[in-house]
């Protein structure tokens, strides 16, 4: 059920704001992150004060747990917000900051790379939902197997291009259409952006959240084709790699 639902303060400092519960379609998390993430740049809940607690935003949104925490973490890898044991979670600043997963690169490089994301983004979105329409139990367990890795590798500050690129390769694998994989055993690892980026180009810090947003993409892709919502599975992935284009965009006004 829709509705607007006043958020109770939870200290004297936090701003009364209004959020609309979450309807059951589509990645709840990403649309309860949307939220909070406007509340915050549009002013409505200041630098400095606290959200509610967990349980009053799920009250608020009508989601669980699991959700609000995959929208806080998402906040957190914008730089919007901070978690502090015993504390909760406090608003850090109004602005997003910058995940660039690189402080500068060759002009003739992205442009590579923007190319093939176009690419990608006609191809993908419907290797998603045919993933979560024909996958079977070896498919699921290679799905699973491949997320861990990333999140494994992302977890030592690796790059996890490989990783990447697998979790890519295994839905492909699940389309059970050959020339799905084809594209993707033709490319390689090439085939991820950051495989083209040169190591002393790379900030560790923005490096670092913006895989944090990857792998939290990944998950929502991941949930969507193992649920077999193929609609939803189509829409992650067409985000994910829009968003993916719109970051590498930004490179074209560097200096």
């Amino acid at each position: 059920m829709e509705g607007i639902v006043d958020m109770i303060k939870q200290t004297p400092s936090t701003a009364s704001f209004k959020v609309n519960k979450v309807a059951q379609q589509g990645s709840l998390s990403v649309h309860v992150a949307d939220q909070l993430e406007a509340l915050i740049t549009q002013g409505k809940v200041a630098v400095g004060d606290k959200l509610p607690t967990e349980n009053s935003l799920c009250e608020s949104f009508g989601v669980s747990r699991t959700v609000i925490r995959e929208a806080i973490t998402h906040l957190k890898s914008l730089g919007l917000v901070e978690t502090r044991r015993g504390v909760g979670t406090s608003v850090l600043r109004s602005s997003k900051l910058k995940a660039l997963p690189a402080e500068r690169i060759n002009p003739t490089t992205v442009e590579d790379i923007l190319h093939l994301l176009e690419l990608r983004l006609t191809l993908e979105p419907a290797a998603a939902e045919l993933a979560a329409l024909r996958y079977d139990e070896e498919d699921r367990q290679r799905l699973e197997l491949q997320h861990q890795a990333f999140a494994n590798a992302y977890e030592t500050k690796s790059q996890a291009r490989e990783e990447d690129y697998l979790f890519h390769f295994a839905i492909a694998t699940a389309t059970k259409n050959p020339f799905f994989q084809s594209f993707y055993e033709q490319w390689s690892q090439s085939v991820i952006p950051r495989a083209k980026l040169l190591s002393n180009d790379i900030n560790p810090l923005s490096s670092q959240r913006y895989l944090e947003r990857v792998q939290e993409e990944h998950v929502q892709i991941l949930n969507a084709i193992l649920c077999r919502d193929g609609n939803a599975a189509r829409e992650m992935m067409r985000q994910h790699l829009g968003r993916a284009r719109d970051t590498y965009a930004q490179y074209r006004d560097l200096k």
